[in-house]
């Protein structure tokens, strides 16, 4: 049933990032271009992801299961180091000359958008590099 309701989840997911356009990275450059045409749509996303995410994590908060019966394993990491300020930084700039993130970029791919390709494969080296630098005690 875990994997079932993964699977919908899913879906959902990639079909609102379709919907409301940000698997079409001239939509997110549009809102990352503030001198030019200033396109203000991914914060009407954002902040309806806000809206409904907020409350189900205050939910979530309060047990220790989740509808399923999984154990709820919530982050409890709270200090900023390095590795986080490293990452976050190399995902902002990626996103920003790239105008697409890893989810949207698995939707625009599944929805038939070939151009997706060259940024998945690069995302699935990238992990893998990751992958052997964290096995090395380099990353």
């Amino acid at each position: 049933m875990g994997k079932l309701t993964a699977l919908l989840a899913g879906l959902l997911f990639g079909l609102g990032l379709l919907l409301s356009g940000m698997a079409n990275p001239a939509k997110v450059l549009g809102f990352l271009d503030l001198a030019g045409a200033w396109d203000p749509s991914l914060a009407l996303v954002m902040a309806g992801a806000i809206a409904v995410g907020y409350p189900a994590f205050a939910w979530a908060k309060l047990r220790r299961e989740s509808l399923l019966g999984a154990p709820l394993r919530l982050p409890t990491a709270r200090q900023l180091d390095r590795r986080l300020i490293a990452g976050s930084l190399l995902f902002g700039v990626g996103w920003g000359i790239a105008g697409i993130c890893p989810g949207p970029a698995l939707v625009g791919l599944a929805a038939g958008y070939g151009q997706m390709a060259l940024f998945v494969v690069a995302m699935l080296v990238g992990m893998a590099l990751f992958a052997v630098l964290q096995r090395r005690g380099g990353a």
